[in-house]
């Protein structure tokens, strides 16, 4: 989750005014150069064979909920006052290319960000938190930080090369058919893991936290959403396996990651099928594994602890083992219909028993969706949206929320138990080379698992430029 710049600061005013003459940011720029029949979809030109690469993007989300039935709150709720907010994320990438060969490439990766705002409720309250862009510590304020650093190595194992759009990741044009390839340093997994071109960019799509990712999987990151470690992947020409082993944060939810892999990490693995359920259309499928071993409690010894008179509240920090396991697994499909619809989904699910660490507090989760490009009233590069996700605690999670625990994200006090469930559809506009608007508007069905409150409305307005 990047985090937000100063509404007040320099950038961000000179964002705005850039937005307003037509300039405007996207999170992942136009990897290529358009052809002349093609419309430029970033500020600048990003030509295809350079061994360098320059640039930007910035996201303002406004976001505003409508009061909603409360008979109670606790310290972690999701208010139910009528409130607004605004985030704002911003990224210089910069990448250099060591050299031109396609079969044994290297790039150098190096990417500054900032952040600013505060989300609805401080970020809390919602499993299923409405803004991805918002950073769950807004004390830790608009000072730009280094969001990745990165060695990516290729290795190809064939002379024949296949087509690649380039990007800020990686810069090579063409790549070998069957490959190896290396990344240390670091990064952010969901730039690698669980990526659907549907359902997985908060700067162009969904804003959602868990339409745009997997809510039940627990990725090893800091509170910014970013982690160091390394990731290997081998690529087919129809297939992909990839495995990453990174730092897990200190304490849930916490800047400072643990340092000493012996003891703290996250391992993660995936396999990937490029195949097609309709003739000429494109497909994809993946299945996602992780194992997590942080300093992490156990909801059900903080619970009998709770109940048999050794803590005064269920805590789960008190509960806490080195070495402590939390694992998982996911599904993630997408399916191109006709050249305009697209439909995707994710199934997610983990132990459940282990607290909730590094993204939020879901234990089960499904989701299903579809956009629809905007080609039948002349605007192709417009998109309509709508996606549906419910999301599910275990009951340990579920009694210790009941007792009046809190975990990182969720504690209203008490807890009348049902499915979080979301819907969320947006409009985004395509303005002007890379400058988008959009509206937004989501339904929240028991916000933080509780029958007792509910449903909230919130609506967003987004601006987003891809320099």
């Amino acid at each position: 989750m990047p985090h937000f710049l100063s509404l007040r600061s320099p950038f961000l005013t000179a964002l705005i005014v850039l937005g307003s003459v037509g300039w405007t940011v996207a999170q992942v720029p136009n990897s290529s150069s358009p052809s002349p029949e093609d419309p430029a979809l970033t500020m600048f030109p990003h030509p295809e064979d350079s061994r360098y690469w320059v640039s930007g993007q910035a996201n303002i989300i406004f976001q505003g909920r409508l009061p909603f039935h409360s008979p109670y709150e606790g310290p972690n709720s999701f208010r139910s006052s009528a409130e607004y907010k605004t985030s704002m994320v911003g990224t210089i990438y910069t990448a250099l290319r060591r050299n031109r060969s396609d079969r044994y490439n290297t790039d150098f990766i190096f990417d500054i960000e900032s952040a600013a705002g505060r989300g609805l409720s401080q970020a809390l309250g919602l499993a299923g938190f409405t803004n991805l862009d918002v950073v769950r510590n807004p004390n830790l304020g608009a000072k730009p930080y280094i969001a990745r650093y990165q060695i990516h190595q290729v290795i190809g194992l064939t002379g024949e090369t296949v087509l690649q759009d380039t990007n800020q990741f990686a810069l090579a044009p063409r790549v070998p058919a069957r490959r190896v390839e290396f990344r240390v340093g670091k990064m952010t997994l969901p730039d690698f893991f669980d990526v659907n071109s549907i359902g997985s960019d908060s700067h162009l799509q969904f804003t959602n936290w868990t339409i745009d990712n997997n809510g039940a999987w627990d990725y090893a990151a800091d509170t910014r959403g970013y982690t160091v470690g390394g990731l290997a992947e081998y690529d087919d020409r129809t297939w992909s396996l990839r495995y990453g082993i990174f730092a897990m944060p200190v304490v849930a939810n916490g800047i400072d990651l643990d340092w000493a892999f012996s003891r703290a990490h996250g391992q993660n693995g995936e396999f990937e099928l490029r195949h097609t359920f309709i003739p000429g259309h494109k497909g994809v499928s993946r299945i996602l594994f992780y194992a997590n071993r942080a300093h992490m409690g156990s909801y059900r010894e903080a619970v009998n602890a709770y109940l048999d008179g050794t803590d005064s509240t269920p805590t789960i920090t008190n509960h806490a083992h080195f070495g402590a396991l939390k694992y998982g697994f996911g599904y993630n499909a997408e399916q191109e219909i006709t050249p305009d619809l697209r439909v995707f989904g994710r199934f997610g699910w983990n132990e459940g028993q282990h607290e909730s660490f590094a993204y939020t507090e879901v234990d089960q989760t499904i989701e299903a969706g579809a956009d629809y490009a905007g080609t039948s009233w002349h605007r192709p590069l417009d998109k309509v949206a709508l996606a549906i996700v419910s999301n599910a605690i275990k009951r340990d999670h579920q009694n210790y929320l009941r007792l009046g625990g809190l975990g990182f994200l969720l504690g209203d006090g008490d807890l009348n138990y049902g499915r979080e469930t979301i819907v969320e559809s947006y409009y985004n506009v395509h303005a002007w080379r890379g400058l988008f608007y959009s509206v937004d508007v989501q339904h929240i069905a028991n916000p933080g698992y509780n029958r007792d409150r509910g449903p909230a409305w919130v609506g967003s307005v987004r601006a987003h430029v891809d320099f």
